[in-house]
């Protein structure tokens, strides 16, 4: 293993177990709060990395999409929460709030990892390691928020869209999801996700981002 990427997973380790952890725990917390204590009463509402680490999707689909396309392309995936829908108190709209809790949570992530870069500038901390860990953390955080909300089940995005459909279509989409995943999967390869929906989706993010710090900002300038 060269030392490059030894660097590379060095930098990148705490902000992907903080992104996929608390992705994973927003939605059961959230699911909580609406009436389904599925998640909770199997542990899964845990701040615990190793509750919602996937020996293949967390650690081995990454790695080896990562020598095969020599870092330029990394995919994986945690254990999803369990959410009984039905249990919610308003299982169409509470599920779509559950839905958004994950990517939200990473929007909130990406901003406190900004935040981390701001205050390393004021305070002057030459050591390039945790500034280069701060701009992953807004960059993983980013990437995952952006990605899951692409709206094809199982994904979160696929959620909300059933929620705001009419129940018919709705159901009709639903369908999708055991097959969701490798329509993504085919899209990503073709470059479609990437182009048509990554890009603009992360900059807005990244904007949201950007004016959640401008109190920030104006107060260190």
């Amino acid at each position: 293993m060269d030392s490059s990427l030894i660097q590379t997973l060095a930098v990148y380790a705490l902000p992907v177990l903080f992104a996929i952890t608390l992705h994973e725990a927003a939605h059961g917390y959230v699911a909580k709060l609406f009436g389904d204590n599925t998640a909770y009463s199997m542990g899964r509402v845990s701040l615990n990395p190793a509750r919602h680490i996937d020996p293949i999707g967390t650690i081995a689909v990454p790695l080896l999409l990562y020598f095969m396309t020599s870092g330029q392309f990394v995919f994986g995936y945690a254990k999803p929460v369990p959410v009984a829908f039905d249990h919610l108190r308003n299982p169409r709209w509470h599920g779509m709030w559950v839905a958004l809790a994950g990517p939200g949570s990473n929007v909130l992530q990406a901003f406190l990892w900004a935040l981390v870069a701001v205050g390393l500038v004021v305070a002057r901390v030459q050591e390039p390691f945790f500034t280069q860990m701060a701009q992953a953390g807004v960059l993983v955080n980013l990437v995952m928020a952006a990605f899951n909300l692409f709206p094809v089940p199982p994904l979160d995005g696929g959620r909300v869209l059933t929620a705001l459909l009419p129940p018919r279509i709705a159901q009709a989409v639903s369908r999708i999801e055991p097959y969701g995943i490798f329509v993504v999967l085919a899209l990503v390869a073709a470059g479609v996700i990437t182009k048509v929906w990554m890009q603009p989706v992360m900059g807005a993010l990244r904007s949201l981002v950007l004016l959640m710090l401008q109190p920030i900002l104006a107060l260190v300038q």
